[in-house]
């Protein structure tokens, strides 16, 4: 597997898995049967890193939507171009420590990470277009 095919992989993985901590927690506050109901404006609220945590991943879900095809495009129509992996490692790092920084509560840093996985993003469709 190229770097860009690892790293794409890595995310798409972390995304699926990075909902766990939010509804472990929701089990424990509101019990397994409370966890697993309807929505009720009503319920037990999470704890706070938890709605972080909840917001954090459907940034990172919003994020790789955009990310993703690209990545695949540059599967395709580059594979022998290793800037890619490079934009791919740096996306997958800066989203995961968006998710962690975010359920800790930093809200600058938050920021600029998920600033540099936006950057990546553009900077893959640019080169898939040829502009850099």
């Amino acid at each position: 597997m190229t770097q860009l095919e690892t790293y794409t992989a890595l995310a798409a993985l972390w995304l699926a898995i990075s909902w766990l901590p939010y509804i472990l927690d929701r089990i424990m506050v509101r019990g397994l049967i409370g966890a697993t109901a309807n929505y009720d404006p009503n319920a037990t609220p999470q704890t706070a890193w938890a709605q972080r945590a909840m917001r954090a991943h459907r940034v990172g879900v919003e994020a790789f939507v955009a990310f993703g095809p690209l990545a695949v495009m540059a599967m395709l129509m580059a594979p022998d171009d290793t800037y890619p992996g490079i934009l791919a490692m740096t996306w997958f790092y800066a989203m995961l420590a968006h998710y962690i920084i975010y359920c800790l509560g930093i809200p600058v840093i938050r920021t600029l990470a998920f600033t540099v996985a936006a950057a990546s993003t553009v900077a893959l469709g640019l080169r898939l277009l040829g502009m850099i």
